[in-house]
């Protein structure tokens, strides 16, 4: 192996391990909400939407926007450190691109709080119908749905990629479970949603809602680990694994 191309992999792996940590991170930071069930926040979370913990009259607002402006840099700059040493395989690049809007979107999120909580504040939820709440309720709204389109991109796109090229053996078999579950979880959140919609009361908003955001950072994790394996050979994202690491019936 000729000198430059040992300084090649001993860089890539050196991005790949801080992909992996970045991520690691991210996941970590993504999953602050369940301090809620160590400290009194006022809120249901079996009713509450998650970006309800982050508004701007709750107790502990500015920690979970914090949190969630945390996590979105972290998976940003880990999506894009990955991405800058990706082999341009088409499912991979796309799926990093999608975990970049993901991190990019929560951070807008972080920044555009709901100013009160609706599914607990009688008050706020009547304001709320009644278009008297600040316009930062509705351009949190496209955030949210920004980047919960984004993981949901990423997830599916990734999956793929792992199975299709052979790589990130762990993601080629945890990765389609995870993705169905996390579509499950967001139909869930969708219809409760829409039950909230229409006037009447939810009664479980807050924890399909929940499973939807532990799911992805359940597949951040994972994720994690694959970018790290691939670091410790010096290989770029998307490289082929050994074969006796593919999962059985990948492709």
């Amino acid at each position: 192996m000729s000198p430059i191309s040992s300084t090649a992999d001993a860089r890539t792996g050196i991005a790949g391990r801080a992909a992996a940590v970045l991520l690691l991170l991210g996941a970590l930071a993504y999953t602050a909400w369940v301090l809620e069930l160590v400290s009194t926040t006022g809120l249901d979370p079996v009713r509450a939407y998650v970006s309800e913990l982050a508004a701007a009259d709750q107790p502990l607002g500015g920690l979970f926007r914090a949190t969630d402006l945390v996590a979105g840099l972290l998976v940003l700059a880990g999506a894009l450190t990955a991405l800058a040493t990706a082999r341009r395989r088409p499912w991979t690049v796309a799926g990093l691109c999608a975990l970049a809007l993901f991190g990019a979107a929560t951070v807008l999120d972080s920044r555009l709080p709901l100013s009160c909580a609706p599914t607990s504040d009688p008050v706020c939820a009547a304001r709320e119908t009644a278009g008297l709440v600040p316009a930062t309720h509705t351009a949190h709204a496209v955030s949210s749905t920004l980047a919960m389109l984004g993981a949901l991109a990423a997830l599916v796109l990734l999956t793929v990629a792992a199975r299709r090229y052979g790589h990130w053996p762990a993601l080629a078999r945890l990765g389609p479970p995870l993705v169905l579950a996390e579509l499950l979880a967001t139909a869930w959140t969708l219809a409760e949603v829409a039950v909230l919609t229409a006037g009447r009361d939810t009664w479980a908003l807050g924890v399909g809602q929940r499973l939807q955001v532990l799911l992805v950072a359940l597949y951040l994790a994972v994720l994690a680990g694959c970018l790290a394996r691939g670091a410790r050979r010096g290989a770029p994202a998307g490289t082929p694994a050994a074969p006796r690491d593919l999962p059985r019936g990948a492709p």
